[in-house]
């Protein structure tokens, strides 16, 4: 079964009404999908895999709204209980989810995998999700993501897109 299946299987099995909105793949970014499609930017969830460099290196899955930006020197390597943390590469992303970037989903994760949620998802309306392909986009609201294996909301997971973010010594 590939992946676009696994993620319609594990919606199907949330049982919490959505919507499976069909993209051409070279607008599957999340600017070029808002603006060919006609969905606001503050609607779009990004989901980004990343990774503490620790031995062994740890990895979770971290949803923001897209115009925020994901706190991962601060508050993803403290959740992380690693030294240093960044983003996963567009390999290490394929290898752990079987998802391509500008497609990545919290549907159909693997199980062992922790999901966080900025706070600031919930507080949308619907939110506009990868579908696991760069084929399709997923349309909810955020309470579907309450349902996941794993799932935690954090508050301070992301800032404001162009707030400075405090380092340690601050």
């Amino acid at each position: 079964m590939g992946v676009e299946e696994d993620v319609r299987q594990q919606l199907a099995a949330l049982g919490v009404e959505h919507e499976i909105v069909p993209c051409d793949p070279s607008l599957a970014d999340t600017a070029a999908f808002c603006a060919a499609y006609g969905y606001a930017v503050e609607d779009s969830a990004n989901t980004l895999l990343v990774v503490g460099k620790s031995d062994p290196p740890r990895h979770a899955a971290c949803v923001v709204l897209a115009h925020t930006r994901l706190d991962v020197n601060r508050t993803v390597r403290q959740r992380l209980g690693a030294r240093r943390a960044s983003f996963a590469s567009a390999d290490d992303t394929r290898a752990l989810t079987g998802m391509e970037i500008g497609g990545v989903t919290v549907f159909g994760l693997p199980d062992e995998l922790a999901i966080w949620v900025d706070a600031r998802v919930m507080e949308r309306e619907r939110i506009v999700l990868g579908g696991g392909s760069r084929s399709f986009k997923v349309v909810a609201p955020p309470t579907i993501l309450l349902g996941l294996h794993g799932v935690e909301v954090v508050d301070g997971l992301a800032t404001e897109a162009g707030t400075p973010l405090k380092t340690g010594s601050e």
